[in-house]
């Protein structure tokens, strides 16, 4: 069951006319963003690139755009974004760009129009501290990494 939708306005960016970002499936949480490249770009093993979508977009008080890695991109050349997943504030209006890192143990090629990433548009819930003497106690209490058992039990 869908929640609903949310309005974005769009603008293209420059000379290079990417396709819109668009849902790839009827269940799809995330719009692939596209590579605005003129030309290849080889990205090498633990190298960083910021790839350019050739798009801005304009999201609603209330919301958030999250930049997520490709799930094939990542299975077949190791491409991931580095700052997953990288966060885009309703106030912002600049062109989007993907910073990709290669995990992977070969050189990747990310040609003009690629698939690089995707977008989810989520709410945001704003926070307001409550600063209090004491916590509520829980089963759990201080204990963090691993705390919570082994991977079989």
């Amino acid at each position: 069951m869908l929640m609903g939708s949310v309005r974005i306005e769009l603008q293209r960016t420059g000379a290079i006319e990417v396709p819109l970002p668009e849902y790839q499936t009827e269940g799809a949480a995330g719009m692939d963003l596209h590579a605005a490249l003129t030309e290849a770009v080889v990205i090498r093993p633990l190298e960083r690139v910021l790839v350019s979508t050739g798009v801005r977009v304009a999201i609603p008080g209330g919301f958030e755009a999250q930049v997520r890695p490709r799930s094939g991109l990542a299975a077949r050349s190791g491409i991931t974004v580095l700052n997953s997943p990288g966060t885009i504030d309703s106030d912002y209006r600049g062109e989007i760009k993907v910073l990709l890192i290669n995990l992977g143990p070969e050189p990747c090629e990310i040609l003009p129009m690629d698939r690089i990433a995707q977008i989810v548009f989520a709410p945001v819930s704003r926070a307001v501290w409550a600063v209090v003497p004491e916590l509520s106690v829980t089963r759990r209490g201080e204990g963090g990494y691993g705390s919570t058992g082994t991977r079989h039990g």
